[in-house]
């Protein structure tokens, strides 16, 4: 994701910071630095420890691969690196056809229409849904944002109305169909080449111009409402999609994080364009400018109202109109993780990714599937939570509902501060959702980001990407450390079941070196952002380190962005793979058979500070396509660094069946890369962990343009 936005902080309230809470906790806890299971232990007793760490059988070692430096000795390199045994290709790239549509040019010259048909911009969260096991399914994921350096020969220099097109249709969500064909030479491998499938009946964009409908309770709500749209029922496009979700009947949940960017206001700020960050300067998107534009929130002021959603998509319905799910809340959703209750409801988990911002959790009222018998969607009925963490280890799910004391006497959001003006609406608290949670006393936390869960223990586990910004006087409990440039991970785990309203919370690791106080058992890292836990139970971890501060000053040494795999038991952390130069390692799945995992390569080249030079756009990196092009159709001397999604496979393993983890369309999954570094050679025994073939591949997605001579 850009750190455009997350190190403003536009949070107002006196809400007691994670840190503070996480400082306590850790003043009163002397056995941290012998381990933090041991730690776990003096607070939660036996029972309380063997509930929040996931069960896992004893052997094998979920740790099998051997795992790589940060830096080689020869220096960063500006490629893909992964372990021996494991082979990293690009399987799609940032403007490669997602089905029969108009193939990648190197020279910037395709037009919006030519976008809308091909992969977008800037990967980010990912799913494998199974059509066919681990042989055939469909990927889907988010492009998160746009480099307009890359889009145009100029950049954003002489802006039309056609640019806006473009980048508009750059942003959003890709599908596209795989197969895996034929089986890897060595025996026992159940490898394969895979391919995107052209033509497909299921690819698919949804850009930011495509149709989307609202739903839920905040639906025709007047602040909805436009010129273009006078129901408050239609808009057009999703935006900064970051994380994801998916549901347990086979959709797909694209989280609208950063939307604030995109708009502009010249004149005087409400209340809550303050508290969302809606300014005179945006991210530097021009949009705006475009006459009649809808992003000049002066002429329009309710449409940033209507981004900032969970967006529902169905895959498998090519045809069917995305729905924005009011009732999950508005802010900036890094993700939406789905966990089944015992009962058959969902739970849905959300960080708003910036800092001194809060985690969010959604408890659907009745069992999906008898939600669904009856025409209700289970994402529009249900409560909205958010995340209070106590200096004790405990925590509880303060209910955002009219009902509530506080919302009852608080002013009701940009009204006159008159008696008939207080009490919040159900509309106010999701359209409003931040401010909600400012008023029930939420705690602040260091930018959480995405959330997966451990259905065995009934653990969630949470990244806190940094927080640089947090001072001495604000530290908590759980978010203990001032200027927190390398944040942490934290974890909490329920007695009986997912919807319980209290929980105890501990802090899984405090990521950076020894010396800052970091915790990490094996290699170090910073910045976690992505989280996965696969279906063996493996904690997969994804960096994302600013530009700017990659490999120098307190990251000196650390080397390019990277994903790490993680013990959840015993901690242990291996560096697993290290991404090209200037990127995010973001996005990540595995098939169901676990022999293929799916990453995102997100933004290499990147310019570190400001903006790339229109007529040197590999200056920082060249990857996937080599500094001298070698694709087909260049016609210049030089060409762009892409964005891809690649695929790594492994030979099977005896897996454990998990409660309750949710599988889409399938009881496997995969996982896929953006990328299209080729790296072969022997696998690792399957006895030694992370399922490993003889032919293991990595696929990859990022690509850059050709500057014009």
């Amino acid at each position: 994701m850009t750190d455009l936005a997350d190190d403003a902080i536009v949070n107002p309230s006196d809400n007691a910071t994670f840190a503070d809470v996480a400082a306590a906790r850790l003043s009163r806890r002397t056995m941290l630095g012998a381990g933090v299971a041991t730690a776990a232990a003096t607070f939660l007793g036996v029972d309380g420890l063997l509930k929040a760490v996931p069960k896992v059988a004893a052997a094998p070692p979920l740790l099998g691969f051997t795992a790589i430096p940060a830096i080689p000795a020869d220096g960063i390199t500006d490629t893909v690196r992964v372990p021996p045994g494991y082979t990293a290709k690009v399987l799609i790239a940032w403007g490669d056809p997602v089905s029969d549509g108009p193939a990648w040019v190197p020279n910037a010259s395709a037009s919006a229409a030519d976008q809308a048909q091909q992969w977008g911009m800037h990967n980010d969260g990912l799913v494998y849904f199974p059509i066919n096991g681990s042989a055939r399914g469909l990927i889907v994921q988010n492009h998160e944002y746009t480099d307009d350096v890359l889009l145009f020969t100029d950049g954003s220099a002489n802006w039309t109305e056609a640019k806006t097109a473009k980048s508009l249709a750059a942003h959003g969500v890709g599908i596209i169909e795989v197969t895996k064909q034929g089986r890897g030479k060595a025996k026992g491998d159940k490898g394969g080449e895979w391919r995107v499938v052209r033509p497909s009946v299921f690819a698919r964009r949804i850009t930011g111009a495509t149709p989307v409908l609202m739903g839920g309770p905040a639906v025709g709500d007047p602040r909805l409402v436009t010129n273009a749209d006078p129901t408050g029922v239609n808009v057009l496009g999703t935006l900064n999609n970051c994380a994801m979700g998916f549901t347990p009947w086979g959709t797909y949940l694209a989280c609208e994080e950063n939307f604030n960017g995109y708009f502009v206001k010249t004149t005087a700020q409400t209340a809550m364009e303050r508290r969302y960050g809606i300014d005179a300067l945006g991210f530097g998107y021009k949009w705006h400018t475009t006459p009649g534009s809808r992003f000049l929130v002066d002429n329009e002021p309710n449409e940033p109202n209507r981004f900032g959603w969970v967006v529902e998509i169905d895959p498998f319905a090519p045809t069917s109109t995305p729905v924005k799910r009011t009732a999950l809340g508005r802010f900036k959703h890094e993700g939406a993780w789905v966990q089944e209750a015992e009962d058959g409801r969902v739970v849905v988990y959300s960080g708003d990714d910036q800092q001194n911002e809060y985690i969010y959790r959604y408890v659907s009222n009745l069992p999906w599937r008898e939600a669904r018998a009856q025409g209700i969607s289970p994402l529009d009925d249900g409560i909205l939570y958010v995340a209070k963490f106590a200096a004790d280890g405990t925590g509880e799910w303060l209910q955002l509902t009219p009902d509530q004391p506080a919302l009852q006497a608080a002013l009701r959001p940009n009204m006159p501060d008159l008696p008939e003006n207080r009490g919040y609406t159900i509309e106010d608290i999701l359209i409003f959702t931040r401010a909600a949670a400012d008023v029930m006393g939420a705690t602040k936390m260091d930018r959480p980001e995405w959330i997966d869960t451990f259905p065995d223990s009934l653990t969630a586990v949470a990244t806190l990407t940094n927080n640089s910004s947090r001072s001495a006087a604000t530290v908590d409990a759980a978010n203990p450390r001032a200027s927190n440039v390398y944040g942490h991970i934290i974890t909490w785990t329920y007695r009986d079941d997912w919807t319980e309203p209290t929980f105890r919370w501990d802090i899984f690791a405090l990521a950076g070196t020894p010396a800052s106080g970091g915790t990490i058992v094996g290699d170090l890292y910073g910045s976690p952002d992505g989280i996965y836990v696969d279906p063996s139970n493996r904690l997969w971890i994804q960096t994302d380190v600013s530009g700017t501060t990659i490999n120098t000053g307190a990251y000196a040494g650390f080397g390019n962005n990277q994903m790490l795999c993680a013990d959840p038991v015993t901690r242990e952390t291996r560096r697993f793979l290290v991404g090209p130069n200037v990127c995010e390692v973001t996005g990540v799945f595995v098939t169901p058979d676990e022999t293929t995992m799916f990453v995102g390569i997100q933004h290499p080249g990147e310019a570190p500070s400001g903006d790339l030079n229109p007529a040197n756009p590999k200056q920082y990196s060249s990857w996937p396509d080599g500094p001298s092009g070698g694709r087909r159709g260049v016609d210049i001397g030089r060409e762009q660094h892409r964005d891809a999604t690649g695929r790594l496979d492994v030979r099977d393993v005896p897996g454990r069946q998990q409660r309750r983890r949710l599988i889409p369309g399938a009881p496997a999954r995969r996982l896929q890369v953006a990328g299209d570094a080729d790296h072969r050679s022997h696998a690792p025994s399957p006895a030694h962990g992370f399922r490993a073939a003889a032919s293991a591949r990595l696929f990859f997605g990022r690509r850059v343009r050709a500057a014009r001579q």
